[in-house]
């Protein structure tokens, strides 16, 4: 069924939200199949532009369909080909661009894998996935992944450096000195640079899964879900027209490459415009303000929680943000307070948006022209408005539609939906009944349709029965001077059957007393919503694409 066929029987067929897109955002989007099609047209148009920029290399973009070629030649030489599974394990470096564009080139499968994963959770990935093939920093593979890749079907392995395509080794964020290349390993530099011609075109199609992207595992096991090559083009082109820069323009690499957000909104997207994809290995505050001067970037996005530390770093200024024209959040929950303070403090709006692993990253944002809305009962922010093809419901408990207003369960139906999970056929029904998302996340619409969110289904808090969304209190500490970062969980109360438990970290320099904060959101916010126990700790524990995990915060009671 498509979002069309749905708006018979939708109270949201009407979309209001149409009216708040410009005429680019609501003409229809004809996507090239894949983005291995839309970065060979960006190689036949402009073939000298800088397709990469990483510290003080640059890789034009022939030069990285030459590179990619090869490794592509070097993969089919090794028995990958059409179906198979390619996992890639590396931060924001060019090797990752290549090995991506390689993989696709010999009709392989991608699935990114977070640098971060210890040994037991890279094992089950690849096991689950069925990798045939391996792409990781040397260091790690020497470390610790030859032995968790040991028994997984993994039969060939390239290995990168963070010193290669560029010379100035910042210790910062490069490891210093190079490992020994392994002997059961292939470099990659070093194949990009054979010169082998690539396997013939694998004709990919807009169906053909693109990438297996797990999950980020904040609450329980990761999932594969299979993202087509149709969806990465839809929601590539619908960032070009949805923040319309020119061609050739700069993205920075701020959202790591290997999490759907920065795969589709910077990777996939440049890439659809012939832009420059701009990248600093991985996040550090010092490193990516001095990138934005070097490399005058027009758009970025990344969570709130890297401004967050942009916004700390004491040699921050207003003209470090000059460049950009659009800046957006993605991943991670957004305060108000936070748009707000970096609006004061350095001159730039940051754009809101909604997605999910399971709908290829967006599916609503913030149009180019306005401004979301705050909801003056609750003080959330709102993520936007959906797609002109894009159908989000807000359902009840039995899967009926709310009304404007009223909070239920956020369900999404549009071509940037995946087909379900890797090899999970139970929860893939569960969680895409007739093609629709159920997203687990709680929110509504109101009349105009824009999409606020609440919070995750499974983290409401039940104190002496009444419902209380961390999202609501993590706002409202989020507007005290002192709180860099909030997060809210719920504990044992022998009373309460739950309390409202918050974790918060301070801005540098700041001081404030546990007690201080319970009672500044009491001021603020109903008796059973305030915390009863503040713990302040020096950083908040986050996955790398800056979501803060609440479950480990949970489990530390």
């Amino acid at each position: 069924m498509t979002p069309e066929e749905s708006d018979a029987t939708s109270r949201y067929a009407a979309k209001p939200w149409l009216g708040l897109l410009s005429p680019a955002q609501r003409a229809p989007v004809a996507p090239p199949p894949s983005v291995l099609h839309a970065f060979r047209d960006s190689v036949a148009r402009a073939p000298e532009r800088t397709a990469m920029a990483y510290f003080d290399g640059r890789i034009g973009y022939a030069e990285a369909d030459a590179l990619s070629d090869s490794v592509a030649g070097h993969l089919a030489a090794h028995g990958i080909g059409r179906g198979d599974r390619v996992a890639v394990m590396l931060q924001n470096t060019p090797h990752f661009v290549l090995a991506v564009l390689a993989a696709w080139k010999a009709g392989a499968v991608v699935v990114p894998l977070n640098p971060m994963y210890k040994a037991g959770e890279v094992a089950h990935i690849l096991r689950d996935s069925g990798a045939a093939a391996l792409v990781c920093d040397g260091r790690a593979w020497t470390g610790y992944l030859r032995e968790a890749a040991r028994g997984t079907g993994v039969r060939n392995t390239l290995t990168a450096s963070d010193l290669d395509f560029q010379t100035r080794d910042d210790p910062r964020v490069l490891a210093p000195g190079r490992e020994p290349q392994a002997a059961d390993a292939a470099d990659l530099a070093a194949v990009a640079r054979q010169g082998r011609p690539a396997p013939p075109d694998p004709r990919l199609t807009a169906a053909d899964t693109a990438l297996i992207s797990y999950t980020s595992g904040t609450s329980g096991t990761p999932k594969g879900a299979m993202n087509p090559h149709g969806a990465l083009t839809h929601n590539a082109i619908r960032q070009v027209t949805g923040h319309p820069l020119p061609e050739g323009a700069t993205y920075f690499a701020l959202a790591p490459l290997f999490h759907i957000t920065g795969m589709v909104c910077q990777l996939a997207a440049c890439f659809a415009n012939a832009g420059t994809l701009a990248l600093a290995h991985r996040f550090d505050a010092g490193v990516v303000l001095g990138a934005f001067l070097e490399h005058r970037p027009a758009y970025t996005v990344g969570p709130a929680t890297a401004f967050m530390a942009l916004a700390a770093h004491p040699g921050v200024t207003p003209g470090h943000f000059a460049s950009f024209q659009v800046i957006s959040s993605g991943g991670a929950p957004l305060p108000p307070a936070l748009v707000e303070r970096l609006r004061a403090s350095f001159g730039f709006y940051l754009r809101n948006g909604y997605g999910l692993t399971e709908c290829t990253a967006p599916c609503a944002s913030v149009p180019p022209h306005l401004e979301a809305p705050v909801d003056p009962a609750s003080g959330t922010l709102s993520v936007g408005v959906p797609g002109a093809d894009t159908l989000v419901r807000i359902l009840d408990e039995q899967g009926a539609e709310v009304p404007f207003g009223e909070t239920g369960e956020i369900a999404v139906r549009g071509p940037q939906v995946v087909p379900g999970y890797w090899g999970l056929p139970v929860d893939t029904a569960k969680a895409f009944p007739d093609g629709e998302l159920h997203t687990g996340d709680i929110g509504f619409m109101d009349a105009d349709g824009w999409l606020y969110v609440v919070d995750r289904k499974k983290d409401m808090i039940n104190a002496s029965g009444f419902k209380v969304w961390p999202r609501e209190v993590e706002d409202v500490l989020y507007t005290h001077p002192a709180v860099r970062e909030a997060a809210v969980v719920g504990v044992p109360d022998p009373y309460r059957g739950e309390s409202v438990k918050a974790y918060v970290s301070l801005r540098p320099g700041a001081s404030v007393e546990p007690a201080e904060l319970s009672a500044y959101c009491a001021e603020r916010i109903a008796a059973y919503k305030y915390p009863r126990q503040v713990e302040i700790l020096p950083v908040l524990p986050k996955t790398t694409s800056g979501k803060i995990l609440r479950r480990e915060l949970r489990d530390r009671g």
